[in-house]
């Protein structure tokens, strides 16, 4: 098979859970377990942080990439999910797997885990954990898919658990309430593993601590640290820190939910530190200053466009939403006018967001090219009840084209709603 067929191939045998949603997860063990044992259990020759999280393990998981890459480790990194090729997800050294990987791992191993019926997360994790050992890495940071304590990556024994915050998301599958949620996310808590743990109510954090207590865990909050002593917003966009531990840090990254992660990231960086991994002030700095070229990190709070200025992000539920409007209503106050290129899935708590979108703008809705999409004029319909008005579109590129061709030099656009929608005018935006 071609890569392309074998891409087709895995999304069609094991649909992702982007595609299908709910259908594609697979609760347990049981089968990764069997895949990592025809394998030879990669996982185990090679060191391991574990970053699970509602909302921030992206950007967590890819400045931690960074900054031991700049330290002078090889590095894995395992994300999901993808924009815009399948290969992001599975990366060392900043650098996709390679096609003919992707296509030999499956051409190689189809008859052992075909008569398995693996999810699509599940092939997806035992092909990253064996790519990573092929490659020799001396660390890998892997994101967890969903959840933590039935999630596919945790098989691994990390030097350093990390869960960057709680908000209500999946909660068909994790919870309905955050310590239910939290109690998953907590799974990933190793008996004596040190473990992180970035934001916290009174409720997630007697969840955590009951936890790290019964695991004999040592526990970090790191909103108690108060390691990160400023942050000031840069003009050009991300932000410069001043740290207790490593001094003044340029921040690349720009969206304000980027405060509340290198909080969490400078107390897991001290951690790493106590293990014995090689970090100082310089690769802290550079490892800040250059995550996108370092590891190849898109869709957040991504400057796609100049005149008007064009932004997107990848933020989807209320936790990451929240954020965004904070932002969104400060761009308003700099911009002639907001536009919002707007989609989002249907698995949401669509209604709850809806209610928390700034009114004072111009919506362009649209969908993502998946099956979960919420239809267009659907969204477009419940979003008038919370006073958001404006045309529907049925793809994110005219929805684009509509807000731009709309658009005075100084107004602002934003594009989100969905990782999906971020995906699609990614994509877009590369064919141009």
């Amino acid at each position: 098979m071609t890569y392309d067929e074998t891409v087709q191939y895995l999304f069609n045998c094991a649909p992702p859970f982007q595609q299908v949603g709910g259908a594609a997860y697979k609760e347990g063990l049981s089968t990764t377990i069997a895949l990592d044992g025809h394998l030879g259990s990669p996982h185990k020759k090679f060191l391991t942080i574990h970053v699970a999280g509602t909302n921030g393990k992206g950007s967590t998981s890819h400045t931690l990439a960074a900054i031991l890459r700049e330290s002078g480790y090889k590095v894995g990194l395992y994300t999901s999910p993808h924009l815009v090729d399948f290969r992001e997800r599975i990366k060392v050294n900043g650098v996709v797997a390679s096609k003919e990987y992707v296509t030999s791992f499956v051409e190689k191993h189809k008859a052992f885990f075909e008569p398995l019926s693996p999810s699509f997360f599940e092939l997806t994790t035992a092909m990253a954990f064996n790519y990573f050992a092929e490659q020799e890495v001396d660390i890998a940071v892997i994101e967890v898919g969903l959840g933590g304590r039935l999630d596919c990556t945790n098989i691994i024994t990390p030097i350093l658990s990390i869960i960057t915050n709680i908000s209500p998301d999946h909660t068909q599958f994790l919870g309905n309430t955050l310590a239910e949620i939290a109690g998953e996310k907590a799974g990933i808590i190793k008996p004596g593993v040190p473990v992180v743990i970035g934001e916290t109510t009174p409720e997630t954090k007697e969840v955590f601590m009951a936890k790290a207590k019964s695991a004999g865990a040592p526990i970090v909050f790191a909103e108690e640290e108060a390691l990160l002593l400023s942050a000031a917003q840069q003009e050009q966009g991300g932000f410069t820190y001043r740290t207790r531990p490593f001094g003044t840090i340029t921040g690349e990254l720009s969206g304000d939910y980027q405060k509340k992660n290198t909080e969490t990231l400078l107390s897991a960086l001290v951690k790493l530190k106590e293990c014995g991994i090689k970090i100082d002030e310089n690769t802290v700095r550079k490892g800040f200053t250059n995550v996108c070229a370092l590891t190849g990190f898109t869709g957040r709070w991504q400057t796609i466009g100049k005149s008007p200025q064009t932004v997107c992000d990848a933020g989807h539920n209320i936790g990451g939403i929240k954020y965004v409007v904070e932002q969104l209503e400060r761009e308003s106050k700099r911009h002639t006018a907001l536009r919002i290129v707007f989609g989002m899935v249907n698995d949401k708590d669509i209604s709850a967001v809806l209610a928390m979108m700034p009114t004072k703008a111009t919506y362009y809705f649209t969908q993502a090219s998946i099956k979960r999409a919420m239809p267009a004029e659907k969204l477009k319909m419940m979003a008038a009840e919370y006073g958001l008005t404006g045309c529907h579109y049925p793809t994110v590129e005219e929805a684009l084209q509509a807000a731009k061709h709309d658009s005075a030099a100084t107004d602002f656009i934003f594009v989100g709603g969905s990782c999906f929608i971020v995906a699609d005018l990614l994509s877009f935006a590369n064919k141009q």
